[in-house]
């Protein structure tokens, strides 16, 4: 689970099923997870959905948390991912934008036409890397952070991802997206870092050579 570690971040593999932050009383979280891990409290700077598995980076003093949560901000730390989705028609690379608007009541987000209170811009870049069968599987990069912004940005162009029964898929799996890659600044140091995994199970093995 734990990829990296030192006196001021702890970067790790989230399993699905995990809270990336802390929740309700009685919930799992990495945040707990990793504590007792490592010893030490530790401070979420990003989020990963509860049902989604990949490479995050968690910080373990207030003063790291603070310069990776600005690196967030300014986005200067790079996500990648990796999704799969139902071959489509689509340009084989490009780029998505939308406004979206995140409904907390409900946990979900959608396209929203206008700007107005609490739509936000949501900008992601994608390049087909493989077909199999009537599946695809897409190379992400998000410029924004926004709450699921891969999975209803897909959804929207009638590419709901495999499993993801929130935005439209009927298929029984775990849903098909997983953090692939995570490229920042070490907060003390500033010397560049990136950290790569690749999914292991489920939908992402039909892409396997």
């Amino acid at each position: 689970m734990i990829i990296f570690e030192d006196s001021e971040i702890v970067v790790c593999i989230k399993p699905k099923g995990l809270l990336s932050q802390e929740g309700a009383p009685g919930t799992q979280s990495m945040v707990a997870v990793l504590g007792e891990k490592c010893g030490c409290r530790v401070y979420p700077v990003h989020r990963l959905d509860k049902d989604v598995s990949g490479v995050m980076v968690y910080a373990k003093t207030k003063e790291a948390a603070g310069v990776l949560s600005k690196q967030v901000a300014d986005r200067k730390m790079t996500k990648s991912y990796l999704a799969v989705t139902d071959k489509s028609d689509i340009a084989p690379e490009g780029t998505m934008e939308d406004l979206l608007f995140f409904d907390k009541q409900r946990n979900k987000s959608f396209i929203a036409k206008s700007e107005r209170r609490g739509v936000k811009k949501a900008v992601l870049h994608y390049r087909l890397i493989k077909t199999v069968g009537e599946k695809s599987l897409y190379g992400i990069k998000l410029e924004t952070g926004r709450t699921h912004q891969i999975r209803v940005q897909f959804a929207s162009r009638k590419m709901p991802l495999y499993g993801d029964r929130k935005y439209g898929n009927k298929e029984k799996g775990d849903i098909g997206l997983f953090s692939s890659s995570l490229a920042f600044r070490h907060p003390k140091t500033m010397e560049d870092m990136i950290f790569t995994a690749k999914p292991k199970g489920g939908i992402f093995d039909i892409f396997k050579e």
